[in-house]
């Protein structure tokens, strides 16, 4: 029997105590830690045991109050009280009981909410971990293979072709099932089609095309499942942090999987990547299925202290029950949104597929090198996104618009590539061409604070489908500019790559600025 169902059961003999005159009814309402002393046991021979507990209760201030000794005879075997049959007195005392917490072990109080976040922080780690561990196997295999630019350019996008179809789906999924069933549907499929990558690469071309597609579904939808969790889970005040470390996953996963990818295809063959990576899928979801929860609601092993801050703060919306599609498409504020995440996603995918490529083609490093150098950039990129998040939060405090800072973020996410982008030309140095992809991706993650925050900015109750849309646009982008990259490479140049990434950056760079607004334009 639970500490609660016990007092409950003795509310009438402890509540007499706590509500008697020596004990003013301000200081049960306090924030205490509370212990139950069994100091006696009393056993008889029938079926009810009689036991002595001492309440102490530990104020904020520390001092203790003890209110005296209670008897109860309870029943061995458990038993439900229902809320008729509970005395007003007893209700009353249970009340005051989501003011007081049980004293437990360190690792027991850690709030359950930033559990859930941290394990969405760690499905995003795997998501791009199983995605980048491609663009270092890629060269071992195109070598086995014999396979030429325009190929390895055609398998590097047929990621994106099932990763483009579920982007709105997954947020519909999401919505009508949940996104505890969601996202530990994706990690499982992205992580059996990851492991059965080497295995389609045998069988031919055509296996291996549809094995990375039927990974891009299952990644497509992890995005959209992760924010239905987190809009159930997390408060407004913890928000942007919850929100910070999670897209933070995306990056450090980028870091992991190309540090330990050159290692186990030099110990073990390109296959281990595959298999090794894949099999990290099955570990997260045991976890995930024994300790997430749809929402709050659902989870019986949540407290009621923090079932009351989660709930008390989360927004009120009326479901959508149509969506005004035409209403959506005819507000230019939108389509700056879905051009300047096109214009954005083509230089981001391409510097997350190629860049081995480039390091080993045109820079010469090994294997190794190309591995453990791309790590630089994401790693760069990975502070730069929460340090860029302070700027643009302090900014807004001091009373800047939204609407500026938003477009003052994004252009410095558009221009900022576009400038080291152009350098590479000039650069014989390889720490020099490494340290301006680096400039390039960490004035790329403020983007974080520009267009990738803006879809909650103009339409609160539409900011799924937003996403969904400007997501969609920017996964077609991955898409054409992976192929496009493979076929340039093969008629042309590294500078006609990046002259068409900085081209792109230019025109985002404008629609952005005459278009976009921080105000909200949909209600």
């Amino acid at each position: 029997m639970n500490a609660e169902t016990f007092l409950i059961t003795n509310s009438l003999s402890l509540s007499s105590s706590l509500t008697s005159p020596k004990v003013p009814e301000s200081i049960c309402r306090r924030r205490f830690s509370f212990r139950l002393l069994w100091s006696e046991i009393h056993r008889y021979p029938s079926n009810y045991r009689r036991d002595l507990v001492t309440a102490e209760f530990r104020n904020v201030s520390g001092k203790r109050r003890s209110f005296g000794k209670v008897w109860a005879d309870v029943k061995p075997k458990p038993f439900e009280v229902s809320a008729d049959s509970v005395p007003t007195e007893s209700v009353k005392f249970r009340d005051a009981l989501n003011d007081i917490v049980l004293e437990e072990k360190w690792w027991e109080q850690f709030p359950k909410r930033w559990i859930i976040v941290i394990l969405c922080f760690s499905a995003f780690l795997l998501c791009n971990m199983d995605r980048v561990n491609m663009s270092i196997a890629i060269l071992p295999m195109s070598a086995e293979y014999g396979w030429n630019p325009t190929t390895v350019g055609l398998i590097q996008s047929s990621f994106f072709w099932g990763y483009l179809l579920t982007q709105i789906a997954g947020g519909i999924w999401a919505d009508t099932l949940g996104g505890k069933a969601v996202l530990g549907f994706a990690v499982v499929w992205w992580s059996i089609a990851t492991a059965l990558t080497p295995v389609a690469a045998k069988l031919g071309l055509p296996f291996l095309l549809v094995t990375r597609a039927f990974m891009g579904i299952g990644e497509g939808v992890a995005m959209p499942a992760m924010n239905n969790m987190l809009s159930k889970w997390v408060p407004v005040s913890e928000r942007s942090r919850s929100l910070a470390l999670v897209y933070s996953g995306m990056y450090l996963g980028s870091v992991t999987g190309l540090a330990f990818s050159p290692y186990l295809i030099h110990t073990y063959g390109w296959p281990s990547v595959f298999y090794s990576f894949g099999s990290l899928g099955t570990v997260w979801f045991a976890v995930w299925l024994s300790k997430a929860s749809n929402s709050p609601l659902e989870d019986p092993s949540l407290r009621p202290a923090e079932k009351k801050l989660i709930l008390s703060s989360s927004l009120s919306k009326e479901p959508i029950k149509s969506i005004p599609w035409k209403l959506i498409l005819s507000k230019a504020p939108v389509w700056a949104l879905i051009v300047s995440h096109f214009c954005h996603n083509w230089g981001t995918f391409i510097i997350l597929t190629w860049m081995p490529t480039y390091y080993h083609q045109v820079l010469k490093f090994n294997l190794s090198d190309s591995g453990m150098l791309c790590v630089v950039p994401w790693l760069t990129m990975a502070i730069s996104a929460n340090f860029g998040g302070w700027i643009a939060d302090t900014l807004v405090s001091k009373g800047y618009s939204v609407t500026t800072v938003r477009k003052i973020m994004q252009t410095v996410g558009f221009l900022g590539p576009a400038f080291f982008l152009t350098q590479l030309s000039h650069v014989d140095s390889p720490a020099v061409a490494v340290l301006c992809m680096s400039c390039s991706q960490g004035t790329d993650a403020f983007s974080q604070s520009g267009l990738y925050s803006n879809h909650q900015d103009i339409a609160p109750r539409y900011s799924g489908i937003l996403l969904g849309l400007s997501n969609t646009a920017g996964v077609l982008a991955g898409v054409l500019g992976t192929a496009a990259t493979g076929y340039i490479l093969q008629h042309g140049s590294w500078d006609n790559v990046f002259e068409v990434s900085v081209g792109l950056y230019l025109v985002g760079t404008v629609v952005w600025n005459l278009f976009s607004t921080g105000e909200k334009i949909l209600d």
